[in-house]
């Protein structure tokens, strides 16, 4: 025993004893335990493509940080039963199609944290795993193959995309974490370098994923936040050493799996909302939000909400409630009262997971406002006024009104209404801008012969109901019509009336009468011309005949579509006259009192091979006096001209017969129009020395009696020349 206990060994004892004990000590102070699982993925293989129920698949291993073993876990897939131990087992016939199947294991913690591992259940031959003595299932990270690029090295151009990989964030590692391997089938012919690509690798964040170029496994290098990237894509390369490229690039798609890592949060941190203090049960007051930063439609994110406290608790804690899902607040009980209460605090919270997660609070205040209690009342029972008739939108009274309730707000704001008295909708009445005081108006122009005096009842409330029962204020208002002096009334205001264009002067027109309005002042009523245009008119004053003054003309200027429009008054005899207008329109009827009308006074034909020419037709009357049209050549135009109308009969077709000579010509016409009236229309022709249409006679005399005026003015000119010579040869002489 005394040389096994040597001096050298018991001081190498002593020391390690000591330095177990350190680690001791510092162990629990250093290191944190964080809850979670012991993989960030987990891949359980099996060997057959159909799995029967009851087959047990594997078992995922979860750290709580306490003494528990066993843990209430749920799966996203129906057909896998998570067992408390967390032994997972086929619940209902499963059939891997695809060759795989993804799913997620949910678990909460002892501190109400939720936690998701992504699961994969693959199918592998058992020939193929060569790293796989077992013939069960094994828990290891994906091992992706490169599909086949044909024969050797030769690439063939393809889009290469394999099921996303997944991976929890804020795993707790370590890290570097394996979550796949990358395989070449060329792996066994050629030594292969394996790389990744993209955003995560040689992009930024650069190096959170990186790959063993000799191996092909995918590593991560720290934890990952879905809050700030939700997935990446990479791209995975193998290349054949000294050969080139052995396959084509590969997409790997990698999903951040959403850990409930963020507390709800209010969008405000005090809410403020007002509640009518006789609010019924029910009454929504306001509505608070959350929101949670986690995966939007997940547990992770949904929101629950509810009321921690309540201040003051008076008359009772519960008179507020809230919708755990939309959080709207309403009120929950009865005895609001502004006077005692006026505010109210609540502390209201918002938990995710359905309301058993993390949470959030804010605060919630809520001002009692005043309730229309109170009724407003008249200042006066009855008022009294007058207005003068025919007066539209004058005010006529201002009434007074009182309310107890809190000034400027809705229950205390006055609203009036006519009740009675007015079923022809002649008064109309409206707030004041002080909200205490009613204003009546007439809303069209009243009538003092049809009623001289009205009554009206007029009510007066508030913007909004009241809270309570409460009898309506009434004020009773009697309203005295001024008579005035109206104008006479022309029955109808535009009289119209036909008569023919030659009615003789002095016969009668019509009749147009007024009538006065004022029955009850007996007045004369007396007519005169206001507007004649033409002067054909006038009237008697006493009884309002019109007669013709001087003879009509419906082809006058003053007529339009055959109508005469004159404007008659009547006035009464009171001091200062009133005058009303009527309108008078005469519709005069056409008589044949115009002859047909030759447009053209004036032509040119050639005297040689003439063509013919068309002369217009018009007749100032109407329709039934003028075409169609008769002519007639009249001596002695008859020997060298014929005449004819055109087919319309609006033309005259005139044709020269004879070879005249070149000068004027006279030619006379007689045209009749279909009743008969005729009258006797000369033209001038102009034969010219020309042939057919060419009829430009006259230019040519034009430009010949210009050369002549030409040739005078040069002689002109000569002779004046020589007697300036002349001139001044004589003066020579004389010197």
């Amino acid at each position: 025993e005394g040389r096994f206990w040597s001096p050298g060994l018991c001081m190498f004892v002593f020391i390690l004893l000591i330095l177990l004990g350190v680690s001791t000590l510092v162990t629990p102070e250093e290191q944190t335990c964080v809850p979670g699982f012991k993989q960030s993925t987990f891949i359980l293989k099996v060997t057959s493509k159909h799995l029967r129920q009851q087959v047990s698949l594997g078992k995922v291993n979860f750290e709580d940080c306490t003494d528990r073993t066993r843990f209430s876990f749920s799966s996203s897939d129906g057909r896998v039963r998570a067992q408390a131990d967390g032994a997972l087992t086929v619940k209902r016939p499963i059939t891997l199609h695809e060759g795989h199947l993804d799913f997620l294991i949910h678990i909460w913690d002892s501190r109400g944290r939720k936690h998701t591992l992504p699961v994969r259940l693959l199918h592998q031959e058992r020939q193929r795993d060569e790293d796989n003595a077992e013939a069960g299932m094994e828990a290891q990270v994906p091992v992706v193959y490169f599909h086949k690029s044909g024969e050797g090295l030769k690439r063939r151009k393809r889009d290469m995309v394999i099921p996303p990989l997944s991976v929890a964030e804020n795993y707790r590692g370590p890290y570097p974490h394996k979550i796949s391997q990358i395989r070449s089938n060329q792996d066994k012919l050629w030594r292969i370098h394996y790389s990744i690509s993209g955003p995560g690798a040689d992009q930024p964040p650069v190096n959170l994923f990186t790959m063993d170029q000799v191996s092909g496994t995918l590593f991560v290098t720290q934890q990952l936040d879905r809050e700030k990237q939700a997935n990446y894509t990479l791209k995975a390369h193998a290349v054949a050493e000294g050969s080139g490229t052995a396959e084509d690039p590969m997409d790997i798609i990698v999903n951040v799996i959403d850990q409930n890592d963020n507390k709800p949060g209010f969008v405000k941190d005090t809410f403020l909302g007002k509640v009518p203090e006789a609010s019924p049960t029910n009454f929504e007051v306001i509505q608070v939000e959350a929101t949670d930063l986690d995966e939007p439609n997940s547990d992770n994110s949904d929101i629950r909400y509810k009321i921690l406290s309540q201040e003051p608790k008076l008359p009772s804690d519960n008179l507020f409630a809230i919708n755990e899902v939309t959080g709207a607040i309403r009120v929950n009980a009865g005895g609001l009262d502004r006077e005692k209460y006026p505010e109210y605090t609540l502390e209201v919270q918002a938990a995710d997971m359905k309301g058993i997660g993390l949470t959030g609070v804010a605060k919630v205040i809520l001002t009692v406002t005043d309730s229309n209690d109170n009724a407003p009342a008249f200042t006066q029972a009855s008022y009294e006024t007058s207005v003068a008739e025919n007066k539209a939108d004058s005010q006529i009274l201002r009434m007074q009104v009182t309310d107890w309730d809190e000034p400027h707000s809705a229950a205390w704001n006055a609203k009036f209404t006519i009740v009675s008295g007015d079923p022809g909708g002649f008064f109309s009445v409206k707030t004041g801008t002080n909200k205490q005081e009613g204003i009546l108006s007439t809303a069209k122009g009243l009538d003092f012969e049809k009623n001289s005096k009205h009554t009206l009842l007029i009510a007066v409330e508030n913007e909004v109901p009241f809270a309570v029962a409460l009898p309506t204020a009434t004020a009773t208002v009697v309203v005295t019509v001024q008579d005035v002096n109206e104008a006479p009334i022309f029955d109808p205001p535009e009289k119209q009336v036909s008569k023919g264009e030659d009615l003789p002067v002095g016969t009668d027109v019509v009749q147009y009468t007024a009538s006065d309005p004022d029955t009850a002042r007996k007045q004369k009523v007396m007519y005169r011309i206001l507007n004649d245009p033409a002067g054909w008119l006038n009237v008697d004053k006493e009884t309002g005949v019109i007669k013709v003054k001087t003879p009509m003309d419906r082809e006058s200027l003053f007529v339009k579509d055959n109508k005469y429009t004159a404007l008659i008054g009547a006035y009464d005899d009171d001091e200062v006259p009133a005058t009303g207008t009527g309108t008078l329109m005469v519709l005069l009827e056409d008589v044949n009192d115009n002859a047909p009308v030759i447009e053209e006074r004036a032509f040119r034909v050639c005297r040689n091979k003439p063509a013919p020419q068309l002369l217009s037709v018009t007749d100032k009357d109407g329709p039934g006096n003028g075409a169609p049209f008769s002519v007639s050549l009249q001596d002695p135009s008859r020997s060298n001209w014929t005449a004819r109308m055109n087919d319309s009969k609006t033309g005259i077709i005139l044709q020269l017969t004879k070879a005249l000579e070149s000068g004027q010509y006279t030619v006379v016409l007689r045209v009749a129009d279909n009743r008969g009236r005729d009258q006797d229309n000369t033209v001038q022709a102009t034969v010219c020395e020309c042939t057919g249409e060419d009829n430009q006679c006259q230019e040519r005399v034009a430009a010949g009696t210009n050369l002549f005026f030409i040739n005078i003015i040069r002689g002109g000119i000569l002779l004046l020349l020589t007697l300036v010579m002349l001139i001044l040869l004589f003066a020579r002489w004389m010197k």
